[in-house]
């Protein structure tokens, strides 16, 4: 079952529109369509075969593995350790922390830096939309492989005629730095600033890339279960789960009128007045 998030255009911490993916819909802001009601309306959905997720094991990608599967999907992954990939805390319940295998599920080992190991997942077979979520640390994997192995995948697209991809960078990336909160700024400044040099390296790749694509830019990750909400702010950012976040760009690749095709949303599930480093309930006063 797929939940379309909700989407919440929020201009400050206090005012909001509610509008929602399903048009004519009234649904609140915590309301869960189900695919199945989804895809009786032509114009909603892609007729969706395979998604290919880029850096599969990660703890974001492996929520879009994990609940793409779920959705009835196919997945090809590519990540450098095909053994990493774990059904994820987040949407996994019980279940989380086992080893993710599935009938519908090809996993590819290698990296993103080297077109050869690319183009495998799109030997494998049709490719209908297309899921980025690289990272690591600078240090680990190089100044340049988001850009890099950003720019790979999508040539790897172009040859094989692959429109829709979804690219997950960070609150703070491009044109958003104003809306991440000053501790964040200072980090982008110092320690973060070799990977950000490379998400906006990145960034700017995809947005030249002449491809439907949606740049995401969460605020603060948490790896707890999926609210079904997601707020696109214009202001400072609020933390968001991963399951969330994988919710948005399943969504952006499987729906014909997804409406941030083409632009680059920063997406939080809590709030619009910023985020603090401890990304547990207690600290946002859940509990």
């Amino acid at each position: 079952m797929r939940i379309l998030a909700t989407l919440l255009l929020i201009s400050n911490a206090s005012a909001f529109t509610l509008s929602s993916f399903t048009s004519g819909s009234s649904l609140g802001s915590h309301a869960s369509p189900s695919r199945s009601s989804q895809s009786q309306s032509s114009s909603s959905m892609l007729s969706m075969k395979t998604i290919a997720v880029f850096g599969a094991s990660g703890l974001t990608s492996s929520e879009c593995v994990y609940q793409a599967l779920k959705n009835g999907d196919k997945v090809v992954g590519l990540t450098r350790n095909p053994d990493n990939l774990k059904i994820p805390q987040g949407s996994g319940g019980a279940e989380a922390g086992k080893t993710l295998t599935d009938p519908n599920l090809t996993m590819i080992g290698g990296s993103v830096t080297n077109p050869a190991d690319v183009a495998k997942v799109f030997e494998s077979g049709p490719i209908d939309g297309v899921i980025v979520g690289l990272g690591g640390k600078t240090s680990d994997v190089g100044d340049t492989m988001l850009t890099d192995g950003t720019i790979n995948i999508m040539n790897a697209m172009k040859e094989k005629d692959v429109k829709r991809i979804a690219v997950i960078t960070s609150i703070g990336a491009g044109d958003s730095k104003d809306q991440a909160p000053f501790f964040f700024k200072v980090l982008m400044a110092t320690a973060m600033k070799k990977i950000f040099n490379d998400k906006n390296n990145q960034e700017k790749a995809v947005f030249e890339s002449g491809l439907d694509y949606c740049v995401v830019r969460p605020g603060g990750l948490t790896v707890e279960a999926p609210t079904g909400i997601v707020n696109v702010i214009d202001g400072q950012a609020g933390s968001i789960t991963r399951a969330d976040v994988a919710e948005f760009c399943l969504d952006a690749v499987t729906m014909e009128d997804f409406p941030y095709i083409g632009k680059a949303p920063c997406i939080s599930s809590v709030g619009g007045t910023g985020w603090v480093k401890d990304r547990s309930k207690a600290a946002r006063g859940e509990e």
